[in-house]
């Protein structure tokens, strides 16, 4: 109801299961799939998977409980583009599908917040190495670091006095130079790369 009201954006397809939505990914052509995690048949972790494997050009954004739900990591490797938390706003939710839908990753404070605590855990227990980033500028290598933090492209360009435009255009250059697919994966790179420690 809440996409169909909405003026800019249509609604082509509803599925009940996770492997309905990987049917319906290829036959109705989306920009955009709000998947859900914890369906019966194929879980939402395992359809984006297969979505992001398959034909489909679709970006996906995970709809998550988050305070319950062990899978949001797993969600990020599978491809996803974004996640939504149940309880935010109608409003919110309907700018984060326009936002997705323009190409861009999208990832709530909160699941931003739990991402960098887990991974430098992890990271610790394992001692796994700090992945090098020899590909990229002392300025680019601040935007990704920002970029891990959770700031969007407008907070990136107040914090380090660019325009916007600019900003815009740095994350773009390391989509590029580290053959990232979306934003979410800059997230994940800044984490292996040790730029984004976990917050205190």
């Amino acid at each position: 109801m809440v996409i169909t009201d909405a003026a800019d954006l249509e609604l082509v397809g509803e599925a009940g299961n996770g492997a309905e939505a990987v049917r319906l990914a290829v036959d109705t052509a989306p920009d955009v799939i709000v998947m859900d995690i914890r369906m019966p048949v194929m879980d939402g972790i395992e359809a984006t998977r297969q979505i992001v494997a398959g034909p489909s050009a679709a970006q996906i954004i995970v709809l998550t409980t988050f305070d319950d739900d062990a899978y949001v990591y797993g969600a990020l490797r599978a491809g996803a583009a974004g996640f939504l938390v149940k309880d935010m706003a109608l409003e919110q939710i309907l700018d984060a599908v326009r936002v997705v839908a323009a190409g861009d990753g999208l990832l709530a404070p909160a699941v931003t917040r739990r991402l960098i605590r887990d991974f430098a855990s992890a990271r610790t227990e394992r001692a796994a190495p700090v992945r090098e980033l020899t590909a990229i500028t002392a300025r680019e290598r601040e935007v990704l670091t920002l970029i891990g933090s959770g700031l969007t492209n407008t907070e990136i360009a107040e914090e380090l006095t660019l325009s916007p435009a600019t900003a815009k255009t740095y994350v773009t250059r390391l989509l590029s130079k580290l053959d990232a697919r979306d934003r979410v994966q800059l997230v994940i790179l800044a984490y292996e790369a040790g730029l984004v420690g976990s917050p205190s």
